[in-house]
């Protein structure tokens, strides 16, 4: 090689959302890195990398959801294959970042999983990370590397736009008040106005009173958060919206989570339609009819070439 020519790039893909990693290949017109990833009967995994990475800039792709445990371990593990291999730089991207939501100390004694998931993902080797949506933005400050944090918001309005959902008559609204910030950004994409349901709680976690603050009597409402896990909060939510003469409520959300029951809830619930992205894999017993995904794959081929490039991204991920 030419000490002036530029290093290659190579994307990997674990198992956590292999369809995903695999348009993301296809946006950038290359092939997927080959390895191997094998898991032994006692339960332990083993990685081998079935190319040569000496010398090059990797972008490996894992969602750390479903198996979130055995995805953490597998990233960590195949990171290590890496640095041993001699991988000149270690990219991360994670479209869904497991454990965001233990950001802080809530109670006494009490961990910071999100904390010690950065920390585990730079000992390890990572150089950087490109992730997607994190719930609580400031986990970016628990790195001591460089991280790119994409919004997929963009994407998600022009999915209802394209449905003819938006402009005059439809509000978004903020699930609770720690949404407010995220759906700001999205009204503003849509230009229209924000509405907040005001979600008091005993300890229970049970809502003891739900109110809205906005007017939605006969407007379309799009109920907008980072992830639907449990599908509860926008169940009841939508449900208030209705109460306050709602027309129609849409769900729109960056990472599908649905943990065991959501999808029943979802579907037996007033919302007409739930606009995700496949930053994590939906197995088809998820796939209901309710749901629509839409694909973040440019975003992250995009980002992977500024990357690569040494090119800004800020203006196009915002």
């Amino acid at each position: 090689m030419n000490i002036e020519e530029k290093p290659e790039f190579t994307v990997f893909s674990l198992n956590s959302n292999r369809p995903l990693a695999e348009k993301v290949a296809k946006s950038l017109n290359i092939e997927l890195g080959k390895a191997s990833i094998v898991e032994h009967s006692d339960g332990e995994t083993k990685i081998t990398i079935q190319e040569s990475v000496r010398g090059k800039h990797v972008f490996l792709i894992q969602s750390t959801t479903g198996r979130v445990n055995e995805n953490i371990m597998e990233t960590l593990i195949m990171m290590d294959a890496l640095k041993r291999a001699s991988a000149l730089t270690i990219n991360i991207v994670l479209p869904y970042y497991a454990y965001a939501r233990q950001d802080r100390k809530a109670q006494p004694r009490e961990p910071i999983t999100a904390k010690l998931v950065a920390d585990l993902l730079q000992t390890a080797g990572a150089d950087r990370v490109i992730a997607l949506d994190l719930h609580a933005p400031q986990i970016q400050g628990f790195f001591d590397i460089p991280v790119d944090h994409l919004s997929a918001t963009s994407l998600l309005a022009e999915g209802f736009l394209e449905r003819g959902i938006g402009g005059e008559g439809t509000v978004v609204v903020a699930p609770n008040h720690s949404g407010v910030s995220r759906g700001r950004k999205l009204a503003e994409v849509l230009k229209v106005p924000l509405a907040i349901v005001d979600k008091r709680t005993k300890a229970t976690k049970i809502p003891e009173r739900l109110n809205v603050i906005g007017d939605v009597a006969g407007k379309t409402c799009i109920l907008f958060d980072d992830l639907v896990d449990t599908g509860t909060t926008v169940a009841i939510a939508a449900l208030a919206l209705k109460e306050k003469g709602a027309k129609e409520i849409y769900v729109a959300a960056t990472h599908a989570v649905f943990s065991k029951g959501a999808t029943e809830l979802l579907e037996s619930s007033v919302i007409e339609k739930i606009i995700v992205t496949d930053s994590i894999y939906l197995p088809e017993e998820k796939q209901i009819d309710k749901v629509i995904q839409v694909s973040v794959a440019d975003l992250l081929a995009y980002a992977i070439n500024c990357v690569y490039e040494e090119k800004s991204l800020h203006q196009d991920s915002e």
